[in-house]
């Protein structure tokens, strides 16, 4: 993204490719993750245990269901809206408002890159 205008940054954010909205989909780590691992962020993945920083349901520490990446949304355990009919739904959260606190190391391509980044 070159522009400065706002505009054309929130559509270049909204229709970038998907390997690029990877990226974008970060959200910062807690303290000592950062310490062990030598990165201020990392992107979002199913099974991560995060914080919710800002908004109506800021607090709690619950683990990422979906990462829907066409949305720009991240759904949260426990994180649902009450619909009219009285039926729960998940609501999507942005990720940066997010804080990584655990990492869903399961993921061997995922572990040894942050093993070769901590060095």
């Amino acid at each position: 993204m070159k522009s400065k205008q706002t505009r054309k940054q929130r559509k270049a954010q909204k229709n970038a490719p998907h390997h690029t909205k990877r990226k974008i989909m970060s959200s910062t780590l807690a303290p000592n993750l950062r310490k062990k691992y030598n990165r201020r962020s990392l992107p979002v993945r199913e099974g991560d245990e995060v914080e919710i920083m800002r908004g109506g349901f800021s607090g709690g520490i619950n683990k990422v269901l979906e990462v829907h990446r066409r949305k720009s949304r991240v759904f949260i355990e426990n994180v649902t809206v009450k619909k009219a009919d009285e039926s729960q739904e998940p609501y999507g959260v942005d990720p940066s408002n997010l804080r990584i606190v655990k990492l869903d190391l399961s993921d061997p391509w995922r572990k040894r890159k942050l093993e070769e980044g901590s060095k």
